[in-house]
């Protein structure tokens, strides 16, 4: 008997329970054609984001492409009809893809679980690869779990979940476990492929996808690579053209202005776009970081989705998406339930409904939430409007009209930077850094859901703080040094609070000086996830 021929991929990742049933020969040899045909073209569009960048930098501002006019301007063109399984997105869930989540959000009662491998996951090779096989369980109906207490979690009947939508990590992250020629793959297609090769003929053979989100596209030619994967992924495995459906987070500042381009791109494959708001906020900060005192944002929190240059971006969103027959789906509802203080509870939930009834109002066809608790909130929110019609692609919002001055039109926001924000910045980043650091991507702080997105909101607005020598109202000045100073309170706190023993079983330390780098340090690190990488297994 011949010997099997080695793999065309180094696996370099410690041995994880079951991953041979994950990194089959045929699948490594899968992702592998992804890597040689598209990383090269992955790595061309990186470097053009820094080449963009550079020119915001010097000019201060954004526009619409001239030379893509023509596709904004010919009414002619629609995206591909939604397959019946994402014709209905009114309340959409998020979330790692560990095995309690796989069962909790699939029977959450949303019409749409985003099985996240992106902001709600920490990289870690074990996460990587167990994400990728609760999937392949979950599809064959072969996953469960049972709670440290005893409480068993079972799959409701087919009919009953949700239809799952995966997000694979960004164009800009590398998974270094997984090597070819001793050049990591970049994570981007080894999650798409790997969940492709294993998942996609069962998924269209049900009509259940396979699906995707597309996270920190900057534009609409990083849209046109995924398209080509899409295309060339569909004639490998010999499923028809137009299988994939993708809906694309406009999530990056430069994305807003492509929308109709991004659209465009994947016309044979999209399903729609998706206000990013928290990752938006980080983008605006980043590339409009030393562009003057115009574009110093207030605290994270006073920056609602009704302030003049937010509003520009969510209505052009909806305007744009149902001109071209695609959904648009709003932004993340990140309030944790508490069942401790009621009081603290309802205002939060007032909130969350003022914030899915407005989208709603506006036109969109389903939003996000972070808990399964907030999943009736928001289907009432939508259920209002909606009734029984599946979405509102219908109500064109030709009453918009968005300029490009108005997307970056900071100088609108009334609110101002505070001590207390930066505080919670401070706190925020702190926590969520060393829950990353040991594996956790989705991580409740303050009653909030956080993930990467966030946090790095918080650290970019720390940088962008002191760079500008923000002053607060009571007169203190964001310095270097107040926020080692906070930073240096802030861990001793957590100390006392935590105890020797569990504070130690942390990673406090590694998370404070890493957040005081890519916070503080004159060279502003693109992400954040990017040296912290480097300190995960």
């Amino acid at each position: 008997m011949p010997a099997a021929a080695p793999s065309p991929l180094t696996v370099l990742g410690a041995p994880v329970a079951r991953q041979d049933e994950v990194l089959t020969a045929p699948a490594l040899e899968f992702v592998a054609a992804l890597h040689e045909r598209f990383t090269p073209r992955r790595d061309a569009l990186l470097a053009r984001r820094a080449e963009r960048r550079a020119e915001i930098a010097r000019t201060g501002t954004l526009d619409f492409l001239a030379e893509t006019a023509h596709v904004r301007e010919d009414p002619d063109w629609r995206v591909a009809p939604a397959p019946a399984a994402l014709e209905d997105r009114r309340v959409e869930i998020t979330g790692p893809t560990d095995r309690k989540m796989t069962v909790n959000a699939l029977n959450s009662g949303a019409r749409v679980w985003l099985a996240d491998f992106e902001d709600a996951s920490a990289p870690t090779w074990e996460n990587v690869v167990l994400g990728q096989l609760n999937l392949i369980d979950a599809f064959a109906r072969r996953i469960d779990f049972t709670s440290p207490e005893g409480k068993t979690y079972a799959l409701r009947p087919d009919h009953e979940l949700a239809t799952v939508v995966v997000r694979p990590r960004g164009w800009h992250l590398d998974e270094r476990h997984l090597t070819a020629g001793g050049r990591p793959v970049p994570g981007a297609l080894v999650d798409f492929g790997l969940y492709f090769f294993h998942n996609a003929r069962r998924l269209a053979a049900s009509g259940k996808g396979p699906f995707f989100y597309l996270p920190k596209t900057e534009s609409h030619l990083e849209a046109r690579l995924w398209n080509d994967v899409f295309v060339f992924a569909q004639e490998r495995l010999g499923l028809p053209h137009g299988t994939v459906r993708a809906t694309v987070l406009i999530e990056t500042i430069t994305a807003a202005y492509e929308m109709e381009e991004i659209l465009h791109e994947l016309r044979d494959h999209a399903s729609g776009l998706n206000a990013g708001r928290w990752d938006y906020l980080f983008s605006l900060i980043k590339n409009f970081r030393d562009a003057g005192e115009r574009f110093v944002l207030p605290d994270r929190n006073a920056v609602t989705m009704t302030v003049p240059f937010m509003r520009a971006y969510t209505e052009l969103l909806v305007r744009t998406c149902h001109k071209r027959g695609a959904h648009a789906i709003g932004g993340m509802a990140a309030f944790i339930p508490s069942r401790r203080d009621p009081a603290v509870n309802e205002a939060a939930l007032a909130k969350v409904r003022a914030d899915k009834d407005r989208e709603a109002a506006d036109g969109f066809d389903g939003s996000w939430v972070a808990h399964p608790d907030l999943v009736p909130v928001a289907r009432a929110s939508f259920d209002a409007v909606l009734g029984s019609r599946p979405h509102q692609k219908d109500r064109l919002r030709e009453d918009v009209r968005v300029t490009a001055a108005q997307l970056i039109a900071i100088g609108g926001t009334e609110a101002r930077p505070t001590l207390d924000g930066l505080l919670n910045a401070v706190g925020v980043g702190l926590r969520y850094i060393e829950a990353w650091l040991r594996g956790h991507g989705a991580v409740a702080i303050f009653n909030l859901m956080e993930d990467a997105a966030t946090a790095e909101i918080s650290r970019s607005q720390i940088w962008q703080w002191v760079n500008a020598g923000v002053v607060f109202e009571g007169g203190e000045k964001a310095t270097s040094a107040l926020v080692r100073e906070l930073a240096a309170r802030e861990l001793a706190e957590l100390r006392r609070e935590l105890g020797e023993q569990a504070y130690a079983a942390g990673r406090w330390q590694e998370a404070h000086d890493l957040l005081l780098k890519v916070a503080l340090d004159e060279n502003y690190a693109e992400f954040l996830t990017l040296p912290a990488y480097e300190l995960i297994d």
